[in-house]
Formats: C-alpha cells, structure tokens, sequence
C-alpha cells in the first residue's frame, strides 16, 4: 500500500509540475510556446519577446486605445458619438481608455456599453391634457399623467392648471375651459354698449317694419291697377258686339 502511494505521488507530481510550468503567469502572454510580458494600457506589442530580449511595446496611435495589460499588436480604434444615434461626446478618447458617450439633450439611452451610452433615443412628449409627472432623464423618459377635474395642461405644465375664474375677477366667460385650453374671459356689456345695442335692435325693427309695409304698398296697387284696367275693358267689349249686331 505504501509502495502504491508512492508510486502515484512519482507520477501525479511530475505532470502537476509540467502543467503549471506551461501556465503563464497573470501579467503575461503566450506566444509561440513562450510567455511573455504582457504590454502596459496604453500600449501595444511592437516585438514579442524572445529567450534574448523581452517583450517591445509601442504607444499606441492617435484614435486608438487599449484599457488593460495586453499582447496585442494592434491597439482598438476609439468609438465615435454619432449625433444620429442621439449621442454626443462626454469624454474623449485617450490612449487607455476609449470614449465615453452620451445622450443628446433631451435624449436618454436605451442601450449601453459598459459606462458608454451607444444608442439614445428622444423624450416622449406629453399631449394636451397632460402634464409632465416626471421629467426625463438621460436614462429614462418622460412619465405623463392626464389633468383631472377643473384643470387643464397643454402637455408643456408641470402640473395642471386650474381654470380661470371669470366671475370672480368681474368678467364675464366666453369660452368655457377644456382639459387642455383655459376658460376665455370677456368684459361684460357697460351701459354705452347697452344703449347702442338697444338703439341698433330699434333700428332693425324699424327697418323690417317699413320693408314689409312698402311690400304691402306695391301689392295693393298692384291689384288696384288689374281692377280698373278689367272695368275700361268691359265697355269696350260691349260696344263692339253692339256694332257686330
């Protein structure tokens, strides 16, 4: 029994050690069956390590980046904040860190990269009848809510308005308010419109009156006319059938 345990600690030992020794450690990179170190953020691969020298690294170039330890011989190209997905630049890109986007003004961002906004989309606009419950955001939209009782909003409030009193101020209402519009005042009639209201009313009856009357006038000597232009006819008639007998 000892003997077996020896014989498997001889065997699991060696392949143990020869597993970790081709592991490379955390700050390395394996290339070509070798470890080598890995480049700084910031930086990119320029020449791989060999059993000579170590690994030759290069800053990388303008537009470019890498944000963490690394073997690459390329660096990744900055992301762009294009005004067309609703985004705008927050913060520039530097050699170890890409660019940080986010929403336009009155945008919020329904899609995210890390702390990156990728793609945003305008806030909702609330509609006559409604007030803004809750401002959008750059991570939400808008939340509306509809005006209730003798209120309105023309979807622009903070919150609804009541309608205008009219009769409390003196006035009178010309337009009753609606959920979305106030009530329209009006001043009431003083006693110079009254008169001149009343005087205009006289005037028009005045008017109808003598246009039905002048109507009446015509109409009768009408049949005034028809009367005695029967009457000269009918002597006339006589006479001549007296001479035809």
């Amino acid at each position: 029994m000892f003997t077996l345990r020896i014989t498997i600690l001889t065997i699991i030992i060696p392949l143990n050690y020869e597993h970790c020794f081709c592991r490379c450690a955390h700050a390395e990179y394996e290339i070509n069956k070798q470890c080598c170190p890995m480049c700084s953020p910031g930086n990119c691969v320029l020449w791989h390590c060999t059993d000579e020298i170590s690994t030759t690294c290069l800053p990388c170039p303008p537009l470019t980046f890498t944000d963490e330890p690394n073997g690459l011989m390329k660096c990744f190209p900055c992301s762009v904040c294009n005004a067309n997905r609703g985004l705008r630049l927050n913060k520039a890109c530097t050699q170890s860190s890409d660019t940080v986007c986010g929403p336009l003004e009155r945008f919020y961002c329904i899609e995210k990269k890390e702390i990156s906004c990728i793609f945003a989309v305008q806030h909702s606009e609330c509609s006559p009848g409604q007030y803004i419950k809750q401002s959008g955001t750059g991570s939400t939209d808008t939340v509306c809510a509809d005006c209730s009782g003798d209120t309105y909003s023309n979807g622009s409030f903070s919150s609804c308005l009541p309608h205008t009193k009219c009769d409390a101020m003196g006035l009178i209402e010309t337009n009753p308010g609606t959920e979305s519009s106030d009530s329209e005042c009006g001043n009431p009639p003083t006693a110079s419109t009254a008169i001149a209201i009343s005087v205009i009313v006289t005037l028009l009856i005045i008017i109808t009156g003598s246009v039905f009357t002048i109507i009446r006038i015509q109409k009768k000597k009408t049949s005034t006319g028809n009367i005695s232009d029967r009457i000269n006819v009918e002597p006339d008639s006589l006479e001549e059938q007296a001479i035809r007998i």
